[in-house]
């Protein structure tokens, strides 16, 4: 079958290797076991073999049959409609990934495939693509999919540099209590201001502090349009560090919270790490009662949609690697210039890239100056619109 392989797809390279025995020293971003964990003899020693050609980002794939089909698969075979395979193991989604834990790899995700095994027009479609996507159905699924990651830190807090983007608009009464309080982390901690053509002397405020405070490394930038998502993108276009941050300027968000984010990127924890508001409770003026209710109800809409738990979507204060954000910048054009916000380009970027999503719970705090810039219906159709896209480019592709 590897001959007739290289016949018909000359452009690839096909090897022949055993997975218990790996004879190859390369390194993969990828890592596809097909329907293959089933029969080797011991699957956790094959796992801890992989490590050898793992790179700190690598990403194992594990496609293989549900248990619970072993009837009708055999019974496939008794009458000639699947080609007969020797005894393998069943193994339950639950098994499989303890087995990858064991082998020190983390599961990011999971995923289920194929209801209609046998093509029937309109019908196959509308089970494969949409209803085993749906809770209950996806559990009977022919195909289990679990996306992992190798285990460990991401880097030395000593020799890793940390660059945190402030979109400001109308916020000057909070620039220089931000410059302040942000703390260093890292070997060297480069703040970055990005001015959004503000009506109240921000700007000029920016240029204050940043003379004013000559021992910090602070670069004021004024955005080219407009949004928030326009000003991060050119905070981290002209960031140097390797670790990227977004801290609101409303400060509702401590900026002595960023340790924990900086920490739990370099130890490996998360790879997109987002701040939570909705665990601890909140001060009275924080967050509005009609924005609460939101929030939680888009919680729970994008934890299903992309298969990672998200609590709080639209924390501002997002953090991960350099190299990670520009992977996601690579790929943006799947999703196209969709989201005014940021949020969204950077968490469907981040799931598209099976990169670990991790929450940190965060005190929301009140303003203490300025008034809130979040316009409750018009963003709220607007996430409702994301809702839509995420289910048509993510969920059910």
């Amino acid at each position: 079958m590897i001959e007739v392989a290289r016949e018909k797809f000359s452009g690839v390279e096909f090897r022949v290797d055993d997975l218990e025995a790996l004879q190859t020293d390369d390194k993969f971003d990828y890592i596809l076991l097909v329907n293959v964990i089933g029969y080797v003899d011991d699957i956790q020693a094959s796992l801890n073999g992989l490590k050898k050609i793992c790179k700190p980002d690598t990403r194992i794939i594990v496609v293989y049959f549900n248990y619970m089909w072993q009837p009708l698969m055999k019974f496939a075979e008794w009458f000639g409609l699947r080609m007969k395979r020797p005894i393998m193991h069943w193994l339950p989604p639950q098994d499989i990934r303890n087995i990858l834990k064991l082998s020190d790899f983390e599961t990011v995700k999971a995923d289920y495939q194929i209801l209609m095994p046998v093509y029937i027009p309109v019908i196959s479609t509308l089970l494969n693509r949409i209803i085993v996507k749906m809770p209950f159905f996806r559990e009977l699924a022919l195909n289990e999919i679990v996306v992992a990651r190798t285990c460990g830190k991401r880097g030395n807090a000593d020799d890793t540099t940390c660059s945190v983007v402030v979109p400001c608009r109308n916020e000057k009464g909070n620039i220089e209590n931000a410059v302040q309080r942000i703390p260093d982390m890292g070997k060297h901690t480069e703040l970055i201001l990005v001015e959004g053509h503000s009506k109240d002397e921000t700007l000029a405020e920016c240029y204050r502090v940043q003379k004013d405070y000559p021992d910090k490394d602070i670069k004021v930038m004024v955005q080219d349009g407009k949004g928030k998502a326009d000003a991060v993108r050119k905070g981290f276009r002209e960031a140097k560090g390797d670790i990227l941050m977004i801290l609101d300027a409303d400060l509702t968000i401590p900026p002595e919270s960023l340790p924990k984010f900086f920490e739990a990127i370099v130890s490996g924890k998360g790879e997109l790490v987002i701040g939570s508001r909705l665990v601890y409770q909140m001060e009275k003026e924080a967050m509005r009662t009609l924005n609460l209710l939101g929030n939680k109800f888009f919680s729970t809409m994008f934890t299903y949609l992309l298969d990672q738990r998200i609590r709080d979507t639209l924390c501002g204060t997002k953090v991960l690697l350099r190299r990670d954000y520009e992977k996601i910048v690579a790929g943006r054009s799947y999703f196209g210039d969709f989201d005014p916000f940021g949020d969204f380009d950077l968490l469907f970027g981040a799931v598209k890239l099976n990169l670990q999503i991790v929450e940190i719970p965060i005190r929301y705090r009140e303003r203490t100056y300025g008034s809130t810039q979040i316009e409750r219906f018009r963003h709220g159709w607007l996430l409702l619109k994301m809702t839509a896209f995420a289910m048509k480019k993510i969920k059910f592709i």
